[in-house]
């Protein structure tokens, strides 16, 4: 098997998760609730993804895992202010007002302005503890399992409604 397996076994995996979001309310839960446990799953699985796909030595794991750890945390924060976001849209879509709706979409672009920087601050570290192709090969990695979370997550995300909620605001 090949690791393009392991990445596209991945999105499987998260495609399959992402189901609870769009599930009707049960006990009282709202879609919105499930987030978070979403989220911890996804996070949990993409460190042993990448791990399976990097085949790191022994040297070279010992000296990425830690970089890849602060990198994480920096990217989840950027993640928990973007799933703050989809809950108080979500929560919100039906009586947006228009300023509400501008400025959700204003702190959305700078969570993904925030999200680039991270990405970017991270190359050269990387590449000090491995090679330049497995740095390239692990930004795939993240891209593609980016990739899919965007997109199951695109479809739980009504679009926003013109002739409902607020007017000129």
């Amino acid at each position: 098997m090949t690791k393009l397996y392991y990445v596209l076994a991945a999105a499987l995996l998260i495609g399959l998760m992402t189901p609870s979001l769009r599930a009707a309310p049960v006990g009282g839960a709202t879609p919105e609730a499930n987030l978070p446990v979403l989220l911890d799953a996804i996070r949990a699985n993409r460190k042993a993804l990448v791990a399976v796909n990097l085949n790191l030595s022994p040297e070279e794991a010992t000296r990425f895992w830690p970089v890849y750890d602060r990198y994480q945390q920096e990217m989840n924060a950027v993640g928990d202010r973007m799933a703050a976001l989809v809950q108080d849209y979500i929560a919100n879509y039906r009586d947006l007002s228009n300023d509400k709706a501008l400025q959700l979409m204003t702190d959305y672009l700078a969570a993904e302005a925030d999200r680039v920087k991270v990405r970017r601050s991270y190359i050269d570290e990387f590449a000090k503890v491995v090679p330049g192709r497995t740095v390239a090969r692990f930004y795939q990695i993240e891209n593609k399992m980016d990739a899919v979370i965007r997109y199951e997550l695109a479809s739980t995300i009504p679009v926003v409604d013109e002739t409902s909620g607020g007017k000129a605001n």
